[in-house]
């Protein structure tokens, strides 16, 4: 039984979004549009007070603040995690009895917490022994298995491209069969019509004996009539 595993990869970096600089600009605005930004700015700073509010509530494994940039890798690590398991789960939906309990990577997060960046899913992607059409339905289900993520991974890719090729083989083996049994049954049907004219053959025979038979009296007859 040939096995496999088809896994995620981990995903870890991220990147700091740049803020351009402009030169600003002294222009006359209508008193409207200056109630309009003081509003706008209002509620951009609530909105801001709100999120320091929710990040400064975080802390590090002992009891301490998390600095800003331990703020964004925790929430890499999550967004991570979620994936990875997702990824994981599609796997194992789509394969049903050929896949086995998925196994994780952890990495402990700012927060002292595990969060998983890596999976895999062993998966039976061997061929049914003397099966073709069995062989050719468990290639199928391997296949959508393997590629059922969103983002496959490279040795998802493998074990798809390895079940195509047991595939492929099963249904040539499957065509010789159905070759093999059409040809027994047409020799079969030979047979049959052959011992079905064989009595006929000789009928005609029997008939001619028959015939001469009944002649033989007659000329017996006008022998002695004469």
């Amino acid at each position: 039984m040939a096995m496999a595993s088809i896994s995620t990869s981990s995903l870890t970096a991220w990147a700091n979004p740049s803020v351009a600089s402009h030169s600003p600009r002294v222009e006359q605005a209508p008193k409207d549009s200056a109630v309009n930004k003081d509003t706008a700015s209002t509620d951009a700073s609530s909105t801001s007070e709100e999120n320091s509010s929710e990040t400064a509530g975080l802390k590090r494994a002992d009891g301490t603040p998390m600095a800003p940039e331990e703020i964004q890798q925790l929430e890499q690590l999550k967004q991570t995690d979620r994936e990875v398991r997702q990824h994981e789960m599609a796997h194992q939906v789509a394969g049903g009895a050929y896949t086995g309990g998925a196994s994780y990577d952890y990495e402990v997060g700012p927060d002292g917490k595990r969060y998983a960046v890596a999976g895999e899913v062993p998966i039976d992607y061997g061929p049914v022994p003397n099966d073709p059409q069995a062989t050719i339905e468990k290639m199928q289900t391997v296949i959508a298995a393997a590629m059922a993520p969103a983002d496959p991974s490279p040795k998802d890719h493998q074990v798809a491209a390895q079940a195509r090729q047991y595939l492929l083989e099963a249904k040539l083996d499957a065509a010789m069969q159905r070759s093999e049994m059409e040809q027994a049954r047409s020799a079969g049907a030979t047979e049959v019509k052959d011992d079905e004219a064989a009595p006929d053959s000789e009928s005609p025979a029997t008939n001619s004996s028959t015939t001469m038979a009944s002649a033989t009296p007659d000329a017996s007859a006008e022998q002695q009539a004469a």
